[in-house]
């Protein structure tokens, strides 16, 4: 984790304070102190950071022999066409095009800049740099930053990708099954029972993006309270995990767990069906106004916890409902009766999309899960309702 805020947040003093830490270039961080006349150079450092882990390049800054930043730290002349000139050698020189974030960042007098470019972990490697099509990956050696990958050895790359996601499914099953053992620990039955789990994680983790020990702080910061409830109430316990905590609720007999990962890792699960009267008759019902609320505080707190991280790449998310089949969906004098008995929800998309896009996220997927339960609902419908939820939220 590099920066304490989230990454379009950072002013020039930002910059500054980050180089009097002197943290050396590595895997995943390289200073420039200005845009380098050679554009295919350039372009082999973000492809290889895309290639590798992902990372973070800073313009604007000296390095030492020790490629630590020197001072002084006080950017370079601005120049307004420098983010467009970067874009332009990524679209001229890389391919498939790396989409990366960049902020550029001015002091108070707005003569000097430093310029940030933030390079996903991509979910589209390799790519390749210039006419000879070469591919190179970030080493973090001093002598040789970025190695190139031959074209007899690209296998190996993508094998690299398969090992991540392995490591994804294990993430995301090591996660499902503490909440199955904190139920038998409490000798919990709760067969039959709608469940309903919300996961993010990065698509390709590699190594952890934060210390197990920061974690207890980083959820504190991320928990988002509404007044319709609170993702992971943090007045309950947190429960260590290998390489993350829990904090699971009973409240009002209710089984609600929120798990974090120092892998960038944020699932939600618990029991969304009850037992009440519809019609006249008792009927165990979905109530869906009650489980947008829960989709939209887990993705409000998974913002906030996700920017806190740096690295994290492409996210995958799941939404999975379990045990609906004859069970009533209902929502403001709507009701169906559901045919499916299982739902499953995939989808990729950037840490800038999180944040930037969110509403249009939380409304597409609302939308998404209400047709699946059998709720004809009008796209107005779900964006009051979107809308709604977000304001209600702190």
């Amino acid at each position: 984790m590099f920066f304490d805020k989230p990454f379009h947040d950072l002013t020039f003093d930002d910059i500054v304070h980050f180089c009097q830490r002197r943290l050396p270039e590595g895997k995943q961080l390289d200073y420039k102190y200005q845009l380098p006349k050679n554009h295919e150079k350039f372009a082999k450092t973000i492809a290889s950071f895309a290639n590798a882990l992902g990372g973070i390049i800073i313009i604007g800054v000296q390095d030492d022999k020790n490629d630590k930043p020197c001072p002084p730290f006080t950017g370079i002349p601005y120049h307004e066409k420098l983010r467009n000139s970067i874009e332009d050698i990524i679209q001229v020189y890389i391919d498939p095009i790396v989409f990366v974030d960049i902020n550029v960042c001015i002091n108070q007098t707005g003569d000097r800049m430093f310029v940030v470019i933030q390079i996903p972990q991509s979910n589209l490697t390799p790519h390749l740099v210039g006419n000879l099509k070469r591919a190179y990956v970030r080493t973090g050696q001093a002598s040789r930053p970025e190695a190139i990958v031959h074209p007899g050895k690209l296998p190996w790359l993508l094998d690299h990708r398969k090992k991540s996601e392995n490591l994804r499914h294990i993430l995301y099953d090591k996660a499902e099954a503490h909440f199955e053992n904190y139920l038998k620990t409490r000798t919990a039955n709760i067969q039959g029972e709608s469940v309903c789990t919300l996961s993010i994680l990065p698509t390709y983790p590699e190594e952890p993006l934060t210390s197990y020990k920061k974690l207890p702080t980083l959820i504190k910061a991320s928990s988002t309270r509404a007044s319709y409830g609170m993702m992971a109430d943090t007045k309950f316990p947190l429960l260590p995990v290998q390489d993350g905590a829990a904090i699971i609720s009973n409240k009002r007999g209710e089984y609600k767990m929120t798990e974090f990962n120092a892998y960038g890792l944020v699932m939600n699960k618990q029991v969304v069906s009850t037992e009440e009267m519809v019609n006249g008759h008792p009927s165990s019902t979905i109530r869906f106004e009650k489980l947008a609320q829960n989709v939209t505080l887990f993705f409000l707190t998974t913002r906030k916890f996700i920017n806190q991280l740096t690295g994290a790449g492409p996210l995958s998310f799941r939404l999975k409902l379990e045990h609906l089949c004859a069970r009533r969906a209902l929502f403001a004098g709507q009701q169906s009766t559901m045919l499916e008995d299982y739902l499953r929800l995939d989808k990729v998309f950037t840490q800038t999309q999180l944040q930037t896009e969110l509403p249009a996220i939380l409304e597409e997927i609302l939308h998404e899960i209400a047709w699946s339960l059998g709720l004809q609902l009008k796209q107005t419908e779900v964006h009051l309702l979107t809308s709604q939820l977000l304001a209600e939220a702190s």
